[in-house]
């Protein structure tokens, strides 16, 4: 089991690799803050959460550190403000790629993965995962999110 999801961790990463761009990134960490925030909040627990997460992620890791976590914060601080230009800015993020269908599912398979990370993808998260599939021009029910 262990084997299999490091064998996982590591094709995302050689996936990332191929679309390393600022608007890859940006859709990327826009999707996850949107699923991390679908309950309407964030607890202190849940960025930190979020933090070591984009920190160990293996498909992140194509990236510098410091620059992730300050476009995540930057995404997370502007839905804490208002929900609602949070959700314009990240879905703005996320429409730049699409058309784009590989970057489209790798950024889906992240915003999914980041929705379960907590063991529990649960409604709400999969319902702005759906929203997120939309934005990107993709069928939710490829990735069983109706």
């Amino acid at each position: 089991m262990l084997s299999g999801l490091m064998a996982k961790a590591s094709e995302l990463k050689n996936d990332v690799l191929k679309f390393k761009s600022k608007d890859f990134l940006h859709a990327a960490l826009g999707g996850s803050a949107l699923v991390i925030m679908a309950d309407g909040t964030i607890d202190a627990n849940e960025k930190l959460k979020m933090m070591r997460f984009i920190e160990n992620n293996e498909a992140l890791s194509v990236y510098d550190t410091s620059e992730v976590l300050r476009v995540w914060k930057d995404y997370v601080e502007t839905l804490e403000l208002d929900q609602d230009i949070g959700r314009a800015k990240a879905l703005g993020a996320i429409g730049k790629i699409k058309g784009k269908a590989d970057q489209a599912r790798l950024v889906m398979r992240m915003v999914i993965a980041i929705g379960a990370s907590d063991g529990d993808f649960d409604a709400d998260e999969k319902r702005v995962a759906s929203s997120v599939a939309k934005e990107l021009g993709l069928d939710s029910a490829e990735f069983d999110l109706v």
